[in-house]
């Protein structure tokens, strides 16, 4: 029988494939493509290789540089207060491992970019009639599908709260 503890590893190894999958992409792309080059996949969809190195939104990008370092700390705080969130969890608290191990994979993904480059790698442009949602990369859409699986997880787990508290004395 596997011990209870051995069960949180898999979120961890989530969390690295992630961060696995994210960089060799951006490796991918970054050799693929010249700064600025975009190729058109579908009438919605284009790789275009950008450098934010600012957060989401390219927020702060243009701030001079002190914004890597901030980032960073954050980056490297938000992560740790994720792991030892997952490693406290419930084995039976699927939903919720899998939502954090998510955003810990990106926020971890993102985090490797701002140390080693001072910026983050971002290349998916989605668009429809000439207007662009800001570039991404698959370490963003691993945060993105975390935080959504956590307010799916939040109004569920609600519901089931509220279930249980009612008393039938």
């Amino acid at each position: 029988m596997v011990k209870p503890g051995w069960l949180v590893v898999r979120w961890y190894v989530l969390a690295m494939l992630v961060v696995l999958l994210d960089q060799l992409s951006k490796q991918w792309v970054t050799s693929a493509l010249q700064y600025g080059e975009t190729v058109h996949l579908l009438p919605f969809l284009n790789l275009t290789l950008v450098h934010n190195p600012g957060a989401a939104f390219s927020f702060l990008s243009d701030a001079g540089g002190w914004q890597r370092w901030l980032f960073g700390i954050i980056g490297i705080a938000v992560s740790v207060m994720v792991v030892i969130w997952i490693a406290r969890l419930a084995p039976s608290q699927r939903l919720l491992s899998l939502s954090l191990a998510l955003v810990l994979g990106g926020a971890l993904g993102n985090l490797w970019d701002r140390v080693l480059l001072g910026y983050v790698i971002d290349f998916v442009d989605l668009h429809y009639a000439n207007q662009h949602w800001p570039a991404f990369n698959i370490a963003d859409s691993a945060i993105t599908l975390g935080a959504l699986l956590l307010i799916v997880e939040s109004l569920s787990s609600g519901r089931g709260g509220q279930k249980e508290e009612v008393s039938h004395e």
